[in-house]
């Protein structure tokens, strides 16, 4: 449905209710803002829960109470810390995903962001920092914690929403006024909150001829600088939205070492750092050797779904190098021991008892 269409069908139900003709003119200036930036109308929370199919007495305990909407668990990072995880329960984290949907994926994001983007995968990262003299890289310390309710509540408002509306939103999509690590509209949303400095941030790189990318609170950078004036900018930019660098996390790599960036070499073809691809190696010379079972009961492994771990890390080797043959063919034997697993597991659930 166009404007046009949606105008001549709202006019004729707001006929019908007796609607005056200041307020339905009210009411199509403010749903053709929407229509203009290609998002659902919405006047208020009654009209919300209709679009969400959740009551709007659900939709008002979830913005006043959200504490009560999350399930709390922590993570291990790879320096051995621990980062904390709030996951909405199933019926918040349906109304948030009908919002990444059908609102925040409508709202462009700079070109520069290459996480968090349908269709656009880890390789779209990589390639800007192939070979290059030097690779900078650079760490958002807090980066979802960072992010305030004030700031999703504007990106809500830029698109056309009302006040209430947008604060609404923004209540849905936010805990503790933040952005929760877990919810999945948090990282579209600190994507479309960091619009504007990944816009600042690559118009110096553009005069200084480097190249920059980002991805989530990864910042990479290439080409031939002077790192310390790079920092100096980036960390003038990022501050002006809450954000720190974290120091630690900072790291130059030139051309004779090896430069990584997300965790991927990049020095002559992308490639999975050297220690995660052994550790795959080393796993299957044994599974190989010895047997699958054997394998895991000798390591003490007790993880249930370790057969699919391994294939989803060897995957992600061949999604950043697809001509690996060596990886090629660990997949193929991992892919033949599923199948042996699943229909050993057929079996035994037809077995009479």
């Amino acid at each position: 449905m166009d404007f046009a269409q949606y105008k001549e069908a709202f006019i004729k139900e707001a006929r019908k209710i007796g609607y005056s003709l200041p307020n339905i003119q009210r009411c199509l200036d403010y749903a053709e803002v929407l229509f203009s930036h290609d998002v659902p109308v919405i006047y208020n929370p009654t009209h919300l829960s209709a679009h969400v199919g959740y009551k709007k007495e659900y939709l008002k305990k979830a913005s006043i109470f959200p504490r009560y909407f999350y399930r709390d668990f922590e993570i291990t990072k790879k320096n051995g810390t621990k980062r904390l995880i709030s996951e909405p329960l199933p019926s918040l984290k349906e109304i948030q995903i009908w919002i990444l949907k059908n609102i925040l994926y409508k709202a462009p994001i700079s070109p520069f962001a290459k996480a968090y983007r349908p269709n656009v995968t880890l390789l779209e990262n990589l390639r800007f920092h192939k070979n290059q003299p030097k690779v900078f890289t650079l760490d958002l310390e807090h980066f979802f914690p960072s992010i305030t309710i004030e700031a999703v509540e504007k990106e809500f408002h830029q698109l056309g929403y009302s006040k209430m509306v947008s604060r609404l939103l923004s209540k849905l999509c936010t805990r503790d006024k933040t952005l929760p690590q877990g919810a999945p509209t948090s990282p579209y949303l600190s994507n479309l909150i960091f619009k504007d400095a990944d816009a600042a941030i690559a118009a110096y790189c553009k005069e200084q001829k480097i190249r920059y990318t980002r991805y989530a609170d990864d910042m990479s950078f290439s080409g031939d600088f002077d790192e310390n004036k790079l920092l100096l900018k980036v960390t003038e930019i990022v501050e002006k939205l809450n954000l720190r660098i974290n120091k630690n996390k900072t790291k130059l790599m030139t051309s004779n070492t090896r430069q990584a960036v997300t965790g991927i070499v990049v020095n002559e073809k992308p490639q999975v750092v050297f220690h995660k691809r052994n550790e795959l190696r080393q796993a299957m010379y044994y599974i190989k050797k010895f047997g699958f079972e054997e394998h895991r009961e000798y390591r003490e492994i007790n993880q249930k779904n370790y057969l699919e771990h391994l294939l989803g890390k060897i995957n992600f080797v061949l999604q950043i190098n697809p001509k690996d043959t060596e990886f090629i063919g660990y997949k193929s034997i991992l892919i033949d021991l599923k199948k042996k697993h699943d229909l050993k597991a057929l079996e035994d659930e037809l077995l009479p008892i």
